[in-house]
């Protein structure tokens, strides 16, 4: 002691500044290159290290489960090739504008839907039910006028001027069911009307679609028709607890058009299905339809995962899995989670309530939020009634993001994350709902550490220089005291 007290002593306040001023720089040249590190591949070099070669050394165990690899190599460059960046897709759980956005403005005085997303829905409206033959039925003509208007209320007088003037105007009657009606009982009842003028004319367009191009666009106008109001019965009799009826409904419209896959009808039917708990009809729909060569979906996703998660989740228990590892339907479930959460990372926060709902947008992005919104404002019940689900979802989801590869543009399982949700996402979406984004990666402790440490050294640095006598007996006195 008498030694150190001596050797104190003859430093003088030049050696302390130049001590602090060489820990800063090295503490500053430690987080500079733990920020780089963190840039490139999205984990903290000391925290990467300390995990892989320090742990085993002292007798940790890392207890993950390995990462998947039986989920199809050739997912990655099929879809890449298939799916673009972000298109928006039409909801295929879209609700009723009058009854039930309309009544959600009522309410609450906020208006569910935007701008973007409406003027969608006007260009989708044009697309399916408008045609080159339309001025031949003065009816078509006024309802092809109709769905450009802006103003609700002038598309409603319209459709009401078209059944003047032909009272078996299918289109016509769509509107009235989407728009005026406000209650789902009131839209089946014009729907009804819909199906029954719309076969009539989907009989004829057929018995003559042959003679010109013109007759043959008018017949995929009809069938358009015809397709889009069977789908919206199905979906009103699910509405109103009829489930056994809009399943099917919804099966016998997939074998009469199976070509019109792109509209995703098998969404409504996995839904359905999954409000009867028929798991094992859910599992055949989604083996015919979650396949390489098809584009995925969030439904598609966090379904199989529920399925896997349904096999072992009411026994699971993270301290017991820690302990004894994972079972293989374990790691199955895992897997099928983690390859869920990569397709679409924003659901599990609205799964677990962490974030609130709001009425899903009438188009999503695939893998943004909108999707997430719609998913889960459908689905959560259906992950609430197995038991331990989303409590396995909990422990697993977030481990998915230790395991892509990063930069992003590299992907894993899937295509690369598309950098343009976010601004798809924000037009899509209420103002007042909080966009979620990805990728946001928190930064790891030892880069707040060694921001702190080259902050506080820094600091050392700067007071040894203004009072050098002052830190000298400062510094004395705390190594005594130490």
């Amino acid at each position: 002691l008498l030694t150190v007290t001596v050797f104190l002593g003859t430093l003088t306040p030049k050696f302390y500044f130049a001590l602090t001023v060489t820990s800063s720089f090295i503490s500053g040249l430690i987080f500079v290159f733990e920020w780089w590190h963190f840039q490139k591949y999205g984990t903290s070099f000391i925290e990467q290290v300390s995990v892989s070669h320090l742990r085993p050394l002292i007798g940790g165990v890392e207890n993950s489960p390995p990462p998947p690899a039986a989920f199809s190599a050739g997912e990655n460059e099929t879809s890449r090739q298939n799916m673009p960046e972000c298109k928006v897709w039409r909801n295929p759980l879209n609700l009723f504008r009058g009854a039930e956005y309309s009544r959600y403005m009522w309410v609450t005085g906020k208006e569910p839907l935007t701008y973007y997303d409406m003027n969608l829905s006007a260009q989708d409206h044009q697309n399916f039910f408008t045609c080159d033959t339309d001025a031949l039925r003065p009816s078509d003509t006024v309802m092809q006028k109709a769905w450009r208007e802006r103003n609700p209320q002038a598309r409603i007088k319209a459709a009401y001027q078209a059944l003047e003037l032909n009272n078996d105007c299918a289109t016509a009657y769509v509107l009235l069911a989407e728009e005026e009606a406000t209650t789902i009982v009131d839209a089946e009842k014009y729907f009804k009307q819909a199906l029954k003028a719309g076969e009539m004319i989907y009989r004829k367009s057929q018995n003559c679609h042959s003679q010109s191009p013109q007759h043959e666009a008018q017949l995929r106008r009809d069938t358009n028709v015809l397709v889009y109001v069977k789908r919206r019965l199905a979906m009103c009799a699910r509405k109103l607890g009829r489930i056994r009826e809009a399943v099917k409904m919804m099966r016998d419209l997939m074998k009469e058009f199976p070509l019109l896959s792109m509209l995703n009808i098998h969404e409504n039917l996995l839904e359905a299905l999954l409000e009867l708990q028929a798991y094992a009809d859910v599992q055949a729909v989604l083996a015919k339809y979650d396949d390489i060569s098809l584009p995925k979906s969030a439904a598609i996703c966090y379904t199989a995962a529920l399925l896997k998660a349904r096999a072992v989740s009411e026994r699971f228990s993270p301290e017991t899995a820690s302990k004894r590892g994972l079972s293989t339907a374990e790691i199955n479930a895992v897997e099928a989670i983690h390859r869920a959460v990569e397709f679409n990372p924003h659901v599990p926060k609205y799964l677990l309530e962490m974030k609130s709902l709001v009425l899903p947008p009438e188009h999503i992005l695939k893998r943004g939020d909108s999707e997430a919104v719609a998913y889960a404002f459908f689905h959560l019940q259906h992950w609430k009634r197995i038991e331990g689900a989303l409590n396995l979802l909990h422990c697993t989801w977030e481990g998915t993001f230790r395991m892509i590869p990063y930069p992003l543009e590299k992907g894993h399982l899937f295509y690369p994350y598309p950098s343009c949700t976010e601004t798809a996402d924000r037009e899509l979406l209420p103002t007042f709902h909080e966009v979620s984004v990805y990728p946001q990666k928190e930064l790891p402790f030892f880069i707040h550490f060694t921001a702190g440490l080259c902050s506080f050294s820094a600091m050392l640095a700067l007071l040894t220089h203004q009072f050098p006598e002052l830190m000298v007996i400062f510094a004395k006195a705390v190594s005594i005291v130490s």
